[in-house]
């Protein structure tokens, strides 16, 4: 059964046999045919998700009927798939049981311990796994200034950035959408370097029986999460169909016709190819438009289950000076 989302206001689950579509909360600050920008004041960090407000959470959450989670985070290890620029990581045992006993036994060593526990240091990119790209984790121009106009002199250092950080990403709680491209092309996973349309978005949400609406977080299935298993180690089999995604029309279609929120898909960058030398998918969304940019999503239950509709919940690790939040677990819940 496909989810009719014409009997939807803003939310989850599916719900049939209801013909009217009950008023929905006001959007503010999108305009049709332009999208959002440097709208909110000079000192603004968040973009287009200031437009959430307390109304349009509660429609959201009161869209759930079953109450049934969807984990839309791909588990991490020192294993995983990155992509390439990113640092790899590694995870290290800081203080362990073995290693405490082994010291307190040892000549001149540290005094037993009353009880032993397990701490790990990490080393890693904050782009990694699940994630959601803050707007500063681009930037443009010989100035190279982000979102809003915050400039590298500025605002950069060698401890992180401090404008626009993970920190910045308020709690996101809206309706979800899912565009499942593979599914409605009759594929487990899309062939790599496949440029999504904006054509191929609207014959898939026809199929789907879904209508955008502005404030909606929208996830572009490609099928490439399949191919992360259990922690993402066959790299060779994610790099293959790891380049699939929307292009720049589609995703100013997204934008600026649908007033999406948040846009993001199944793999670790979102875009699809691109001819040399044009604006990425990357730059329009976060330096210029404002708005975040989801990448690694677990996608492959709610295609499974053709969940189409959904309330959408994010949570960003609170590192000040990171330029993502990573290594997430949203959810969705129907």
């Amino acid at each position: 059964m496909r989810v009719v989302a014409a009997v939807m206001l803003v939310g989850a689950g599916v719900v049939v046999g209801i013909s009217a579509r009950p008023s929905r909360p006001e959007i503010r600050g999108w305009e049709k045919g332009r999208g959002w920008g440097w709208i909110w004041g000079a000192e603004d960090e968040v973009g287009s998700l200031n437009a959430m407000t307390d109304a349009t959470r509660l429609a959201a959450l009161r869209g759930v009927r079953e109450g049934k989670v969807y984990d839309l985070g791909l588990p991490y290890s020192r294993r995983s798939y990155k992509f390439p620029g990113h640092s790899p990581g590694e995870i290290m045992s800081f203080r362990s049981p073995e290693g405490l006993e082994r010291e307190s036994r040892q000549p001149g060593g540290a005094e037993r311990p009353a009880f032993f526990w397990h701490s790990n240091a990490l080393f890693l990119s904050d782009n990694v796994a699940t994630q959601l790209d803050g707007l500063a984790h681009i930037v443009m121009g010989e100035d190279h200034h982000w979102y809003n106009g915050f400039r590298e002199a500025d605002w950069g250092s060698d401890f992180g950035v401090r404008k626009c950080d993970a920190d910045s990403i308020p709690p996101i709680i809206a309706r979800g959408v899912l565009i499942d491209v593979a599914a409605w092309k009759g594929v487990d996973v899309l062939p790599g370097g496949t440029l999504i349309t904006t054509e191929d978005l609207k014959a898939t949400l026809a199929w789907e029986g879904v209508e955008l609406e502005p404030g909606d977080v929208v996830l572009v299935r490609t099928g490439s999460g399949r191919n992360w298993g259990e922690d993402g180690a066959d790299h060779a089999a994610i790099a293959a169909s790891d380049s699939s995604g929307p292009g720049l029309e589609a995703t100013r279609w997204l934008v600026e016709e649908h007033g999406a929120i948040l846009v993001g898909s199944d793999t670790s960058g979102y875009e699809g190819p691109a001819p040399p030398g044009t604006k990425t998918v990357h730059e329009y969304l976060l330096v210029e438009q404002g708005v975040h940019l989801g990448e690694l999503h677990n996608l492959e239950e709610l295609s499974r289950d053709r969940v189409y509709t959904f309330c959408y919940i994010a949570l960003t690790n609170r590192i000040k000076g990171a330029t993502a939040g990573f290594a997430m677990r949203p959810i969705a819940v129907r």
